[in-house]
């Protein structure tokens, strides 16, 4: 099962399985002796289902929902409805809301709670509880808010060290790059160096001495063919031989029809085909998920013998799912690893995600690249 749709299960399911929890268990209090307390009614599962079915909306509108439960979870225990699982919505919406940083939201939804709770008793005068009981369930908020603020600290942790990581990584990236471009300037500097003075030496002997411009000739020659083979080593380790200065506005996944148009012009056929909800990207994610269809398009017309390619992309809950096949054929078990398969696999890995190649069952190649939503800006 994929990570988008083991997503959404898990976002039904909690709201479902709570919900269930919540009118099973508060009815069969109301049938197990708690007599003093108000009948079950229709209004009592309608606060349960309102406090449970909002969980669904969790993920997206945290806060929203937190309040939600704080609502239903109070009118039930002032109306004294039987004692149930009906608080179990507005734990799970609480330690979610610290969980995420929202502290403040949290804690003060804890003490809207308790404060409503125990001052709406005193003022409908319902007043079996004791102090004892009072404290309790104040000692009870104070935990679960504690318990919440220490998953929020690991949380927070973890994604430091993530981010230190992921930083360090790039300045480690940036530094081999410098040493790099270090190494090409040296690379440069010493050939052409050797090349302008072994052409001096030629121009000058042309006309007194022609045959003994040959081993000049011949000197500038050799230098000339070193120079590129170290050249196109140092610019195959960048691999950005196919980047180009840009003269117009970044291109995204809005030219995708101006790609496949053009790229049709040149005699192979694409077939275009998306899934899901379309949406804006952030700039980052969508020029990476350009960029990953123009090379595999381009790695296509260059090696693939192929007439036909098909684009998909999928537009999933937490990521964005690019597939390149092609009717290519190749005699190698598995796709080459080219320096373009290589590009398109570091700009998936720096927004997090993943590129992958294999062969599709017709012998062409395939290549899926999974990009995570909201990482790129």
């Amino acid at each position: 099962m994929s990570t988008d749709r083991w997503a959404q299960v898990r976002r039904i399911a909690l709201p479902l399985v709570m919900s269930v929890l919540g009118v099973v268990g508060s009815l069969g209090a109301a049938n197990n002796g708690q007599y003093d307390r108000r009948p079950a009614d229709w209004f009592m599962v309608l606060l349960i289902l309102k406090g449970s079915l909002s969980l669904y909306w969790l993920r997206t509108h945290v806060v929203p929902v937190l309040w939600a439960t704080v609502v239903s979870t109070l009118i039930y225990m002032l109306m004294q409805y039987p004692y149930g699982p009906v608080i179990f919505p507005f734990i799970i919406a609480v330690f979610t809301t610290i969980r995420l940083g929202h502290r403040l939201v949290g804690w003060s939804a804890l003490a809207a709670l308790y404060i409503g709770h125990v001052g709406g008793r005193m003022l409908l005068g319902i007043n079996e509880d004791g102090v004892y009981q009072i404290l309790l369930v104040g000692f009870f908020f104070v935990l679960l808010g504690t318990v919440s603020e220490l998953f929020r600290a690991h949380r927070e942790r973890v994604t430091a060290s993530e981010r230190t990581r992921r930083e360090a990584e790039l300045r480690q990236a940036s530094e081999e790059r410098l040493r790099i471009a270090q190494e090409l300037h040296d690379v440069v500097a010493h050939h052409i160096s050797l090349i302008n003075v072994q052409a001096s030496t030629a121009l000058h002997l042309a006309d007194r001495q022609p045959e003994q411009a040959a081993p000049a000739l011949a000197a500038i020659k050799d230098a000339s063919k070193e120079a590129l083979v170290e050249l196109r080593s140092i610019v195959g380790i960048l691999r950005q031989t196919d980047e180009s200065a840009p003269r117009q506005p970044v291109a995204g996944l809005d030219r995708l029809d101006h790609l496949v148009s053009r790229t049709s012009m040149a005699g192979l056929e694409v077939h275009t085909a998306i899934h899901g909800e379309s949406r804006p990207l952030p700039t980052g994610l969508d020029r990476a998920a350009f960029r990953i269809i123009q090379e595999s398009l381009t790695n296509v017309v260059r090696h693939a013998k192929a007439t036909t390619a098909t684009v998909r992309i999928q537009y999933g809950e937490e990521s964005l799912v690019i597939q390149v096949d092609d009717n290519g054929r190749s005699l190698a078990g598995a796709p080459t690893e080219g320096n373009g398969i290589v590009g398109m696999r570091e700009r998936a890995t720096a927004l997090g995600g993943t590129l992958a190649t294999t062969r599709t069952p017709a012998g062409g190649l395939r290549v899926v690249a999974t990009l995570p939503l909201g990482c790129a800006s």
